[in-house]
């Protein structure tokens, strides 16, 4: 029976699920049937494997060709099953063994000259075929792919004359070297690095708090007159974090991949920092298209998303990033497919308190200035943990030596401390501390408790916002030392609540 099974996989977000490419030859006129719910890219498939083979110097059975994509509901898109196509045509056809194709996975776009070109998204596929335990091949310009991850048994195909070589064993094809060592990158801070916390002149209440923020993986919101210097603090915020473990830089070089953008080796354990226009679409942020794509917000997982001029964009783009900032993954449900994709990335926004620049200016009334801050709903704001004021410098502060400033090597070192005490103590950092782990695990007084409630009810503030204050005193208490978050923590962390101060002071006149 002219049939043969050629495993592959198929690109459904950061997944890859495992395709079978059935090739039944049977008698009758020539025809060729494509059938799997394969998009136009991939029914374009039957032209370039037909001139790939022949090119190739293999025949192209003038056969009843019918070509099954498993399984049917899942769809099909891209040039990345022109090569298992092939395989299985060769297969079916007695020109390479059936047995050699057993415990394989194939992957690749073919040329009309036989040549296996490169592939868009091949980073989950590898991982998949790591964890099945399969052989794979892949063009071989995927090489960069395969090495972040590291298989022993991917190999890479050049040409269909080579492929067939090897799957007759007459020859090998190349895989990754192995006496490649992997280097954690290490911290490019310090008194001559580059974006040093240290030039950063004065505006030391907004480097506490962007220490703060680090420690504790927390949402920040800084608000402050042009040229304060937000930018640049945000900026800064890299260089504070530690680099990524390497199932986490896995995770967002997928993702990555995905998106169509490749990872480099030297960025493979560096956190990712994004920073859109506030001309960005909700779909550009959140993710989407017909077959969904990643946004930014699953482009910085892991890492920082920095939205300067945050007042700018609009308010329904902004709310959209709402539920992602809570549950930490993105659904994104369309006619085509219904995918996930993780989300969990450290929110850093930058705004004027007013629509000309500063509040104290005479050109813009309160009413405005309120109208101009409800661009940002209530909502919105409860997720951010701590809201400074980085105010304009005092005179002279430009001129002034700033030699006792601290670099961010030091302070990230604090923030490391912290980060390992967090993890010690509940395997997760302060943001993501539940309801119940800050009852049972962040050691706060009831009478502290009680008074931190008194304060919210005071202000006008959330539940969500009481339970963010006691994961920012937990912080501020981590990065001193502390076992136990004493009432001064916790009167710190109300000091960093800018935007209510600004939104109160305003409606009293």
């Amino acid at each position: 029976m002219a049939l043969a099974c050629v495993a592959t996989r198929a690109s459904c977000g950061v997944d890859a699920p495992l395709v079978t490419v059935e090739v039944h030859l049977s008698n009758g006129l020539p025809a060729f049937s494509l059938v799997g719910l394969p998009e136009a890219s991939v029914k374009e498939a039957k032209e370039r494997v037909r001139s790939a083979l022949i090119n190739a110097g293999f025949e192209f059975p003038m056969r009843r060709i019918t070509v099954n994509l498993a399984p049917a509901d899942l769809p099909k898109q891209g040039g990345r099953y022109d090569l298992p196509i092939a395989i299985g045509i060769l297969a079916a056809s007695k020109q390479i063994p059936l047995k050699s194709i057993e415990q394989h996975e194939f992957v690749g776009e073919l040329a009309l000259s036989g040549h296996v070109r490169y592939c868009q998204g091949i980073l989950p596929v590898i991982v998949a075929a790591s964890k099945a335990n399969n052989r794979i091949i892949l063009p071989i310009d995927n090489r960069a792919d395969a090495e972040l991850v590291g298989f022993d048994k991917v190999y890479f195909a050049t040409h269909l004359q080579s492929l067939a070589a090897y799957l007759h064993g007459q020859s090998e094809l190349p895989s990754i070297d192995f006496g490649l060592e992997w280097i954690t990158p290490t911290s490019n801070t310090g008194e001559s690095g580059n974006n040093c916390l240290s030039e950063v002149i004065g505006q030391q209440h907004a480097k506490q708090a962007l220490e703060i923020a680090a420690a504790g993986n927390h949402n920040l919101l800084m608000l402050g007159p042009p040229g304060t210097g937000k930018t640049m603090l945000a900026s800064r915020m890299m260089q504070l974090l530690p680099p990524l473990s390497y199932e986490e830089a896995l995770e967002v070089a997928s993702i990555h991949s995905v998106a169509g953008q490749n990872m480099q080796r030297q960025q493979f354990f560096q956190r990712p920092f994004r920073s859109p226009h506030h001309t960005s679409s909700a779909i550009s942020l959140v993710g989407g298209g017909a077959m969904p794509k990643p946004g930014e917000i699953s482009l910085a997982h892991r890492g920082v998303l920095f939205l300067d001029e945050v007042a700018e964009f609009p308010r329904k783009v902004l709310d959209c990033l709402r539920e992602p900032m809570e549950t930490g993954e993105v659904s994104i449900s369309r006619a085509a497919a219904k995918l996930n994709f993780l989300c969990r990335f450290q929110l850093v926004a930058a705004m004027n308190p007013s629509p000309c620049g500063d509040v104290n200016n005479a050109r813009a009334s309160n009413e405005q200035i309120i109208r101009y801050l409800s661009k940002l709903s209530g909502p919105f704001l409860d997720r951010f943990d701590l809201t400074i004021d980085v105010p304009k410098l005092p005179l002279g502060a430009l001129n002034s030596s700033n030699t006792h400033a601290e670099t961010s090597t030091t302070i990230a070192q604090r923030v490391h401390a912290a980060r390992e005490v967090q993890l010690a103590r509940s395997g997760t950092l302060n943001s993501e501390l539940s309801g119940k782990q800050l009852k049972n695990e962040a050691r706060f007084s009831a009478a502290d408790l009680l008074f931190l409630e008194e304060s919210v009810n005071r202000l006008g503030l959330s539940v969500r916002s009481y339970h963010r204050l006691q994961r920012v005193a937990r912080t501020i208490a981590d990065l001193q030392q502390e076992q136990d978050v004493s009432r001064a923590h916790i009167a710190q962390a109300l000091g960093y609540r800018a935007i209510d101060r600004l939104l109160t002071s305003l409606k009293q006149y």
